[in-house]
């Protein structure tokens, strides 16, 4: 391993939006949209990993493993059909989530974000 390289660092919530650690890189809280439709939210989750993975210049079909968070697990479908468009066939490994999240807008607020590892080491 040559280092551990934090970018997006938040020192209000003491973490880090993405972290390089060898070969991979590690994702936190990826959220957007807050407040809108599940499906704004989910896609707004992925525009913001987009927007994270572009700093190590990674792409979503970098992504190995996703952990998806959900006020309501019953709307996987919705994130399903969205990870259709945005990862074109190039599907992480990943796992749902149901849980009540502590965000400010309380049930009406965060309903949707997404936490991942991306493949960064050397590419062919």
């Amino acid at each position: 391993m040559s280092g551990i390289e934090r970018k997006e660092v938040n020192e209000d919530w003491a973490h880090s939006g993405i972290v390089k650690a060898g070969d991979y890189c590690f994702l936190n809280y990826c959220a957007g949209n807050v407040g809108g439709t599940v499906e704004e939210q989910i896609e707004g989750a992925f525009t913001e990993m987009e927007w994270r993975l572009a700093l190590f210049g990674l792409t979503l079909a970098d992504v190995v493993q996703m952990d998806c968070l959900f006020r309501d697990v019953w709307n996987i479908p919705i994130m399903e059909e969205v990870i259709k468009r945005r990862f074109a066939g190039k599907y992480p490994a990943r796992k749902s989530i149901e849980t009540n999240f502590a965000h400010r807008g309380g049930p009406e607020g965060l309903q949707f974000q997404v936490d991942g590892i991306a493949y960064c080491g050397r590419q062919e």
